[in-house]
């Protein structure tokens, strides 16, 4: 009996904290090894003729390229690593040249583990298609297993809206939020409010710190976790 190979992933982004996120991340979903990172172009390239990579984890916005100019370079150069983009851009004329260059997803920034693990089980189903297709169907629905992902599994009692909500308060704070401060710019409860900020800690978007000065036990303070580089 063969034993499956993992999809080996190079994550290629620009922050380090994204970076380390993105490699826990791939680590976490049964199939996948993260087989490293760069934060530049020239550091994929180099990553790419040490070490075999099936799958590129790409952050659009990098130094010293932008990622679908990577992506074409090395397409030229003989390598056909599949590509899943990163990305806080939403324009579509990108979308539609990516596609040409083996860019088989793409990821909106910011994401949560739940939304990176929906897309990369899709691949690997993908990945996994071998032979020959006995006939229009099964390409459609192997190619269908790519572009039609379904909903991604929040956890029980969170919602999709409000948690975009949460996530654009928080990211547009410099100083940050309490979940007293989130409750009342969202309009929901302060439990609520919690309960998202730390599903956002814990997918590495958000992190909290204890706000001492006043009376009694410490308030945590909410904060996004920014990018070191160039924004986006």
């Amino acid at each position: 009996m063969t034993t499956q190979q993992p999809i080996r992933v190079l994550v290629v982004e620009d922050d380090p904290v994204a970076a380390d996120a993105h490699v826990l991340y791939v680590g976490r979903v049964p199939g996948f090894v993260a087989v490293g990172k760069a934060h530049t172009g020239a550091e994929a390239r180099r990553a790419l003729e040490r070490t075999a990579v099936d799958l590129l984890l790409l952050d659009l916005h990098l130094p010293d390229v932008h990622g679908l100019q990577l992506a074409r370079s090395l397409r030229a150069a003989g390598h056909q690593a599949d590509v899943i983009a990163v990305t806080s851009a939403r324009d579509l004329a990108m979308v539609r040249e990516g596609v040409s260059l083996g860019v088989v997803q793409y990821v909106l920034k910011p994401f949560t583990f739940g939304t990176l693990r929906d897309r990369l089980i899709r691949y690997a189903e993908f990945h996994a298609a071998a032979g020959e297709a006995s006939g229009q169907d099964e390409v459609d629905r192997a190619l269908a297993t790519l572009r039609t992902p379904g909903p991604v599994a929040l956890p029980k009692g969170l919602s999709a809206p409000t948690l975009e909500r949460v996530t654009v308060a928080l990211r547009d704070s410099a100083e940050g939020f309490t979940a007293t401060g989130v409750a009342e710019t969202v309009g929901i409860s302060r439990i609520t409010a919690r309960r998202y900020l730390e599903h956002l800690v814990d997918g590495g978007r958000a992190e909290r710190k204890p706000l001492y000065g006043q009376v009694g036990r410490p308030e945590l303070v909410y904060r996004w976790v920014r990018a070191t580089g160039p924004a986006r």
